[in-house]
């Protein structure tokens, strides 16, 4: 009989789950409300789904990808604001202890990289790195299958770097797509209609998208040169520009980057929802 394992994707809103075979097919999907955690309340529903799915199923091992930082142990080092009493849950232990199955918890982007990893875009190459572009910026570096989380769990927090004094940002407060939503506010236009117009050829929104890109393309050009990476994955929903979006950013990339040290292959993230419900059971196929 084919294994089984429960995977489980919590983000700040809701938790989505799925059960995975061996051969990477997603059945029986669900979500839930996480309630902002008000609590304990993500932990109490994980248990409850892993303890309704073991009833019905035979299951192999549970997969957790999660919003926070993770540390070695399979706990929330650390949540900020996104989710409130996050830090500090053992979710590792505490599905272990009741349900006598292997558990992995793994970070949400780490855990779209190991996805794209198994099956995706990063499948065939020995060094990756994927930075998903949404509300706030995340990294994730994995080299020869080994996920590089630093010292102590903190390393590739992208949204982080390229601090600047004058206008007292970070990267991510100049480059997510939650920026280019209040550059485009005053017209009154979304991010895909922006995208659009620009592919249209309508130069303001050309000129704002391209402002922005150029803000992407500065910590982009930072990663490939700290890291050269075989590829460079961009993920988040605006990934789904496709080609428009990685031309523009290889185009001001290029510019940053010394001459013959581009080396680097961008590309979009190829399995949408489905990368961190992989990504978490990665462990176990």
């Amino acid at each position: 009989m084919s294994k089984q394992f429960l995977a489980f994707d919590v983000g700040g809103t809701t938790i989505k789950y799925g059960l995975v075979d061996e051969n990477l097919n997603i059945s029986d999907t669900g979500k839930v409300d996480t309630k902002h955690n008000e609590n304990g309340f993500i932990l109490k529903q994980l248990t409850a789904i892993t303890e309704k799915f073991q009833k019905d199923n035979y299951i192999d091992g549970v997969g957790v990808s999660t919003a926070g930082i993770v540390g070695s142990d399979g706990a929330i080092l650390y949540a900020g604001p996104t989710i409130p009493g996050y830090q500090g849950t053992a979710i590792k232990e505490e599905l272990e202890n009741k349900f006598k199955l292997p558990v992995f918890v793994v970070n949400d982007v780490d855990a779209a990289l190991l996805g794209e990893k198994i099956a995706g875009v990063a499948k065939n190459v020995d060094s990756a790195y994927c930075v998903a572009l949404g509300t706030g910026i995340g990294g994730s570096y994995l080299n020869h299958g080994i996920l590089n989380s630093g010292s102590h769990a903190f390393a590739n927090s992208v949204g982080y770097i390229l601090y600047d004094e004058k206008s007292d940002t970070y990267y991510e407060q100049r480059a997510s797509t939650l920026t280019l939503e209040k550059n485009l506010k005053p017209y009154n236009v979304s991010v895909i209609d922006a995208f659009d117009m620009a592919k249209g050829g309508m130069e303001t929104y050309r000129n704002i998208i391209e402002d922005w890109a150029h803000e992407v393309a500065a910590g982009l050009a930072n990663i490939v040169l700290l890291y050269d990476p075989e590829v460079l994955v961009i993920g988040g929903a605006v990934s789904q520009q496709g080609d428009f979006l990685i031309d523009m950013l290889h185009k001001h990339m290029s510019k940053m980057i010394p001459e013959g040290l581009f080396k680097t292959s961008l590309a979009i993230a190829k399995l949408t929802d489905k990368a961190q419900l992989l990504g978490a059971i990665s462990q176990f196929v």
